[in-house]
C-alpha cells in the first residue's frame, strides 16, 4: 500500500499503470462508487495489480484531498458488488486490502487490488468475459480483444489440470534431490520464507505439488508436482 499520511503525499501522486485516483463524490456529494471503478478493478487484476484511491479530486496542479462523507458505506457497497457474480467474476479482496485512511481530518478509501492468479483470470465485469475484460496499459484501462480473453481462459483450464490429484502417485515417486533443489531455489530467493521450516511433505502441500482429493480422501501428487520433481 502506498504510504499516505500528509497532504504533501497527496500532491505528489500521479496516475500510473498501478495507481488510479477517483473522486467518488456521487451526484449529491454524499459519496458513491464510481461506475468506472469496475473496469479499473478488472484491469489491475488482469495485469500486475494496483491501488485505487477514492476521495481525491484531480486539478491542473495535481490531486487534492476532497475526502469522503461516508467511506464505511462505500466500503460495504464495494464488498457487496464484489460478491455479486453478475457484476464481478471474482472477489480478490479481503478486509486488509480495503482501508479507510484519515489525512488532515478528511477520509479516503484505499483499495489494494492484487494480480489475479490464472484460475481467476480473466477477471471480468457484467457477466461476459468477451465484453468485460480489461488490462492496464500506462494509466488507462484497455478493453481486451477476443484473442486475449480466450488465451486467459485456456490458461485457466491448464491451471486447473495442473492442480488435479493423480491416482497412484505419491511422495515416494519424487526425486529427493529435485525436492532439495527446489527448496534451495526458494531459499536463495526468499531466505526467511516460512515454507522452508516444514518437512518435505508439508512443503510439497504448501506449494501445491501434493494435495488431498476431496472425493476419495487420498493424498497424491498433482500434475504440477509430478512434472516438476519426478525421478
Amino acid at each position: 500500500m502506498i504510504p499516505l499520511s500528509t497532504l504533501a503525499d497527496i500532491r505528489v501522486l500521479a496516475e500510473t499503470e498501478e495507481l488510479e485516483c477517483k473522486l467518488a463524490a456521487g451526484r449529491d456529494g454524499s459519496g458513491q462508487l464510481p461506475a468506472d471503478l469496475w473496469p479499473t478493478y478488472s484491469a489491475f487484476a488482469n495485469t500486475r495489480g494496483g491501488i485505487i484511491l477514492l476521495g481525491l479530486r484531480e486539478t491542473p496542479r495535481g490531486f487534492e484531498l476532497a475526502g469522503l462523507a461516508n467511506p464505511e458505506k462505500l466500503r460495504s457497497d464495494l464488498f457487496n458488488t464484489l460478491n455479486n457474480p453478475q457484476k464481478v467474476s471474482a472477489n480478490l479482496l479481503d478486509a486488509e486490502r480495503v482501508r479507510i485512511l484519515t489525512i488532515e481530518g478528511r477520509r479516503l478509501l484505499a483499495i489494494d487490488v492484487p494480480p489475479a492468479g490464472r484460475k481467476h483470470r480473466p477477471v471480468h465485469i457484467n457477466g461476459n468475459p468477451l465484453t468485460g475484460t480489461y488490462r492496464r496499459l500506462d494509466e488507462g484501462d484497455r478493453l481486451c480483444d477476443g484473442d486475449t480473453v480466450r488465451r486467459m481462459l485456456a490458461e485457466q483450464v491448464e491451471d486447473s489440470r495442473d492442480n488435479r490429484t493423480l491416482r497412484g502417485f505419491g511422495i515416494s515417486d519424487l526425486s529427493p534431490e529435485s525436492v532439495l533443489a527446489y527448496r534451495q531455489v526458494m531459499r536463495d530467493r526468499t531466505p526467511n520464507h516460512p515454507f522452508l521450516d516444514v518437512d518435505d511433505a508439508e512443503f510439497l502441500r504448501r506449494i501445491g505439488a501434493l494435495r488431498r482429493d476431496r472425493e476419495t480422501g487420498a493424498e497424491g501428487l498433482t500434475v504440477a508436482g509430478l512434472l516438476g520433481a519426478t525421478v
